[in-house]
């Protein structure tokens, strides 16, 4: 294997060339996407549950930064029994959602509409039978891709956004993937790491009395929202609400979890824009008020919330040139 993990010393590397790791993992991914869907679903069930496991046990930093994450949840200590219990729960429920996602393009229609028990979702469906457009902000939690795919197959194609992978081919093979279940799949960002203007996209669908759906309680960039998370500070993403305020569209949390063999999904009411206040202003309160629902969500069930990256402003390292 020597010389592929890099270009030769001494010389930049070449147009187009990938990490020998990158294209490990993309490699992982296409194997899964043709492989798993085709494995017995108890067997496919099975083999997840214990590679979870196997890594649960490694306690490598993924698994760490869960628990640490977790035990702000629950208000215990990282090295507790309880949440040491809590985070082998998580990989299981984060594995889970890989199985399935490997699998979905197998589920009928009917398998998803079925096992989908879902409370609020005339909130999402009667502002859009008024030419309403509507923002679903949700946290990582549960399957995101079976709920798009029960949101489209009960006959609302829907537009998000994904962070741009490497390679790039993984990208497109998520992007892809995405689009088979029915969803419009924008890039956070361009090829060169610059603005992909998906921001204006999404206003014009919201404006076109269509829906969003975007990932909402991390956002570890200069334009975050500061907001009180479990008794903590972090930053939220500011896109769900500027939105709202700008296209009028609704603003509606959701939580996603795993129900027994189903999947569970709660729309909630309505977050309104102040009547007072600048747009930052009005930015902040939305966030917050977000945030208070994610919390709710996340207690209830915290096995399916899939944080295993830094989250808190006071768990981040410091950044070069700044004192700790």
């Amino acid at each position: 294997m020597k010389g592929t993990a890099g270009p030769p010393p001494g010389r930049p590397p070449r147009s187009g060339w990938v990490p020998l790791a990158d294209r490990l993992v993309a490699a992982a991914y296409t194997v899964g996407w043709a492989v798993v869907r085709y494995v017995p679903e108890r067997a496919a069930a099975w083999f997840f549950r214990i590679l979870a496991d196997w890594l649960w046990l490694r306690r490598g930093t993924s698994v760490r930064r869960l628990e640490a994450n977790l035990a702000r949840v629950v208000g215990g200590d990282p090295g507790d029994h309880a949440v040491r219990e809590l985070s082998r729960a998580g990989m299981r429920s984060y594995f889970r959602y890989w199985m399935e996602s490997f699998r979905i393009t197998a589920y009928t229609r009917e398998r998803i509409l079925d096992g989908t028990r879902a409370t609020g979702g005339e909130h999402i469906f009667d502002n859009l039978a008024r030419g309403r457009g509507v923002v679903i902000a949700l946290p990582h939690m549960g399957n995101y891709d079976l709920a798009g795919a029960w949101l489209v197959h009960m006959g609302h194609r829907f537009t998000t956004v994904t962070e741009r992978l490497k390679p790039e081919s993984l990208f497109e093979r998520f992007a892809a993937h995405r689009e088979r279940l029915g969803m419009e799949v924008l890039p956070l960002t361009g090829r060169d790491g610059g603005s992909a203007m998906a921001f204006g996209t999404l206003a014009r669908r919201l404006r076109a009395g269509r829906p969003v759906c975007l990932p909402a309680e991390r956002d570890l960039t200069a334009s975050g929202v500061e907001v009180e998370f479990f008794d903590a500070r972090t930053r939220m993403v500011a896109g769900p609400a500027v939105l709202a305020i700008q296209t009028g569209a609704a603003l509606l949390p959701a939580v996603l979890w795993f129900d027994g063999d189903g999947w569970g999904i709660r729309i909630h009411e309505e977050i309104p824009v102040p009547t007072e206040g600048t747009r930052k202003q009005k930015t902040q309160v939305m966030t917050q008020a977000l945030a208070a629902v994610f919390e709710k969500g996340i207690a209830e069930h915290p096995e399916d919330w899939h944080m295993l990256q830094r989250l808190w402003l006071d768990d981040l390292e410091p950044r070069a040139g700044t004192e700790s």
